[in-house]
């Protein structure tokens, strides 16, 4: 189609000519500066909003993009031909290449730049022409519409670089076209520039503020299982260092009846006496070491505990304790238990704190309700049951089901467990109470995974 130029346009050539060196030469500028990032699009082509987990959400983008060229394409065709006299063939021409790259925007938006872009450029030269007031120039309404659009799914994907050498191509290009074809009556250059403007920069805002939500989110799921992790550490260093003084103990009387042998036992040959004192010395170095260890565990707030671990002797009194905390308690211990005969250190250490655990929960989360303590024994295993009511005064929570949030109610019992290659059930009640139930092993312990 040949363009026929009004006569308030120059005639002049060498005006026409010297306005487009100036604008190309700013645009020479613009684009040696930031000419890569008009031509490296970003990494990511997964659809926009396509993380989301509601589908809703995801497939938005879609039916945005499917609407709008819907309606801007017949909208388009008509505007173009009634209002700037462009011919139909033409016009459908303009806004098909003007509207269907914006289905390509949800996943490559400045690839859909670089068809949408020239199509607009070439849609203000087709117009040119057309008389003044039939509408803006050189932005018709339909072509500032999608590109509008457009410029939102660029500013949620590309870069602020990308962002800025867009904006200033638009510019430089807008100002460009008025500069060479001075058009008397409905011009609208600076309104479609800030307009894309706007949009950049409202849709790198929100772009920002969603990056941030989701890097506070990580940093919160890391937080928390860093918290985790930490509290799991701290709970094993504490029984560990609860279980020196058991292993200690043994530890002492090997080093003692393997030093007391040769003078105990009369007759020994001189290589048995040379190998009790080899198991002595062994044994004494084992301790040391294990000293060592225990420095090592323990943290420099807390102090040195001298009393002797507790056991199953020291639940009655445990549960008295609980009883006049407002925490009425009662225990309850097998005869079969009494057969089990004298249980190993581990054993009675590991029932002691969690009994002493499940107790302090439940004073701690159900103040005011009633506990039951039940020790039992069946096939050389110990069973270990606290249960206890609802809460009153109407609460919700019962027992222990809040230590988990604390760290060292839940966690340390399963891992005293875990240690004894034992089993623990723990869950609430349909009345609102709460029940931990242990079975640990007596005779054969296992050992536990690491």
């Amino acid at each position: 189609m040949k363009s026929r130029l009004p006569a308030s346009v120059p005639t002049t050539v060498t005006a026409v000519r010297s306005a487009l060196t100036a604008a190309l030469r700013a645009l020479g500028l613009a684009l040696a500066s930031l000419g890569p990032d008009l031509v490296t699009s970003s990494s990511d082509h997964a659809p926009l909003l396509g993380g989301s987990s509601r589908r809703w959400v995801r497939m938005a983008p879609y039916g945005v993009a499917l609407a709008t060229v819907a309606t801007l394409i017949p909208t388009g065709i008509v505007h173009l031909h009634t209002a700037y006299g462009v011919s139909a063939p033409i016009a459908a021409a303009l806004a098909i290449a003007q509207c269907v790259p914006l289905l390509a925007a949800v996943t490559r938006p400045l690839a859909a730049w670089w068809v949408m872009f020239p199509a607009a450029v070439a849609g203000a030269v087709m117009t040119v022409d057309t008389p003044s007031g039939a509408g803006p120039w050189p932005w018709p309404v339909t072509t500032l519409i999608g590109y509008l659009f457009l410029m939102l799914a660029l500013a949620l994907r590309e870069s602020g670089r990308t962002l800025l050498a867009v904006w200033l191509v638009t510019m430089l290009a807008t100002a460009g076209t008025g500069a060479a074809f001075t058009r008397v009556g409905g011009a609208g250059g600076p309104l479609p520039v800030v307009l894309c403007g706007a949009v950049l920069v409202l849709g790198w805002s929100l772009r920002g503020r969603g990056e941030a939500r989701r890097l506070l989110a990580e940093q919160e799921q890391i937080s928390e299982a860093e918290r985790g992790r930490r509290t799991l550490l701290e709970e094993r260093a504490r029984i560990a260092r609860e279980l020196h003084d058991v292993v200690a103990h043994h530890m002492s009387v090997i080093t003692v009846q393997a030093d007391s042998a040769p003078y105990r036992i009369t007759g020994l040959p001189p290589e048995a006496a040379e190998e009790f004192g080899t198991i002595a010395a062994a044994a004494r170095s084992s301790l040391a070491e294990m000293r060592r260890l225990l420095g090592v565990l323990r943290s420099e707030e807390s102090t040195p505990d001298r009393t002797p671990q507790p056991g199953l002797d020291r639940i009655p009194e445990l549960v008295d304790t609980v009883a006049r905390a407002g925490v009425q308690a009662e225990l309850t211990v097998a005869e079969e238990v009494g057969a089990l005969g004298e249980l190993p250190q581990a054993v009675g250490l590991s029932t002691y704190r969690i009994v002493q655990e499940a107790l302090a929960n439940v004073v701690r989360h159900a103040p005011g309700s009633t506990a039951w303590v039940s020790l039992a024994a069946e096939d050389d295993t110990l069973r270990i049951t606290v249960v206890n009511t609802a809460p009153p005064h109407g609460a919700t929570e019962g027992g222990i089901e809040a230590a988990e949030g604390t760290g060292h109610g839940l966690v340390g019992m399963r891992e005293r467990v875990r240690l004894l290659g034992g089993r623990l059930d723990t869950g609430p009640l349909p009345d609102g109470g709460f029940r931990v139930a242990a079975v640990l092993p007596v005779n054969q312990l296992e050992e536990s995974p690491t």
